[in-house]
């Protein structure tokens, strides 16, 4: 009998070698999390939600661990944050996946954060488990019940690595029974030799409701950012993600109303230029009866950049009168541009609403020639006609300080793509737009 032997990529091995350097499988959670990882290994087309992304193929290594980072480090993270505009009250910062107390700010009596292992999310997912295993720290955010933060909070994940670095950050945000706050992570700082694995367990109690916007601005080589999320009864939370930066970037979300009356929105505006390629894979399941959700991602795509929706909603037996809606539109500004949508729906119980749909285009030539009768010249008219698709996104988030921290990345994105159009003649001047 001729025995089965697992052909390992570079990068797995790599991995292998670098979670028993590190004695990370003294720990016997960590010890399983990167067995269930090392079972299937990175994934491939094979795998039905990684269809679009064969990660196996595009991570032909993994780059060395980020250190804690030390003096310099630090200096560097100060330096991003001071020349970047602050919105927030109260900020929490992470240095290449460690927390530095120096940066953070003092929170108030009913929010805190404390370095400890969240509750452990039954997802089965082979880069949720990697982070599991190979996460040196994880943190927990905890609102206390009742309590209604009126301050923005800000998490800021800074990558300072000069070269090539894998950073892996875990963070649980959990709000309490009728608790109220509005959160913004941003990820900065990260280089072409970062690989970025970041995971965020989002739990909203009875009656809370959370209003959470992600941007991703750096140019890590790859980010792979998973959210796992619970909403117990009467729970609402809208989340939004501003994505204008890596080289491949896979966002995966997964969430689950519990609880009946649970109310979930996401949405998210997708940037991409050059060769980069994005991925956003969400599944939300609906437990409990008359829950509503909304998913609505657009996307704007140009040169040779792929991107990739794929949201699948399932309704469970006991979810009777589920309210669900999901839309994908994306707007292709280059022949060799590419765009992958796939929405489906599961539905189980017989008394729902729902449906969904995806749209792949280019710009409308009408709108364009009418507005260019107007006196513009085709590159003003195809910017206007961008910001508004894209506005028309931000504005589901329906609160104007992390509408106006989406507006800023995008905007720069729209004024680099309209240079790179003209060659790079001619001066660049955006009008803020009416929140």
């Amino acid at each position: 009998m001729t025995a089965h032997v697992v052909q390992r990529s570079t990068a797995e091995t790599t991995l292998m070698r670098q979670f028993e350097t590190e004695k990370l499988s003294s720990s016997p959670r960590r010890a399983d999390a990167f067995g269930r990882f090392i079972a299937g290994g990175l994934p491939t087309r094979r795998v039905e939600s990684w269809h679009y992304t064969d990660l196996r193929a595009a991570m032909r290594d993994a780059a060395p661990l980020a250190p804690a980072p030390d003096s310099g480090a630090i200096e560097d993270a100060r330096a991003i944050l001071t020349d970047r505009k602050r919105m927030a009250a109260w900020r929490i910062v992470l240095v290449d996946g460690r927390l530095v107390a120096e940066l953070c700010d003092q929170f108030p009596p009913a929010v805190s954060f404390s370095r400890e292992e969240p509750s452990p999310v039954d997802v089965d997912d082979p880069m949720v488990a990697l982070n599991e295993a190979m996460s040196v720290e994880a943190y927990v955010l905890k609102v206390a019940d009742g309590a209604r933060v009126e301050g923005l909070i800000e998490i800021t994940h800074i990558s300072t690595a000069k070269d090539a670095r894998s950073v892996y950050s875990r963070v649980a945000i959990l709000l309490g029974i009728g608790a109220s706050a509005s959160l913004i992570e941003s990820y900065l700082g990260a280089g072409p030799g970062v690989q970025r694995n970041s995971l965020a367990i989002l739990t909203l109690a009875e009656g809370a409701r959370a209003k959470h916007v992600v941007l991703v601005e750096d140019d890590a080589e790859l980010h792979i950012e998973s959210r796992l999320g619970q909403l117990a009864a009467g729970a609402e939370l809208n989340d939004f993600v501003l994505i204008s930066g890596g080289a491949l970037t896979r966002r995966q979300l997964f969430h689950k109303l519990i609880g009946p009356e649970a109310k979930i929105t996401l949405g998210g505006l997708t940037l991409l230029d050059g060769k980069r390629r994005s991925d956003t894979t969400l599944q939300v399941v609906h437990a409990a009866e008359a829950g509503t959700s909304r998913e609505y991602y657009r996307a704007i795509v140009d040169d040779e950049a792929v991107g990739t929706f794929q949201g699948k909603v399932i309704v469970e037996n006991a979810a009777q009168k589920t309210d669900g809606a999901m839309k994908s539109q994306a707007v292709l500004l280059s022949p060799r541009a590419q765009m992958n949508a796939k929405p489906e729906l599961e539905i189980l119980a017989d008394d729902v609403v729902c449906g969904h749909g995806a749209t792949v285009g280019s710009l409308d030539p009408e709108q364009l020639f009418y507005m260019m009768t107007r006196s513009l010249d085709r590159d003003e008219a195809e910017s206007m006609l961008l910001e508004a698709f894209g506005e028309e996104a931000i504005r589901r988030i329906e609160d104007d300080v992390l509408a106006e921290a989406l507006r800023r990345p995008f905007w720069a994105w729209l004024a680099r793509e309209r240079v790179a159009r003209v060659g790079g003649e001619g001066e660049i001047h955006w009008v803020e737009s009416a929140s």
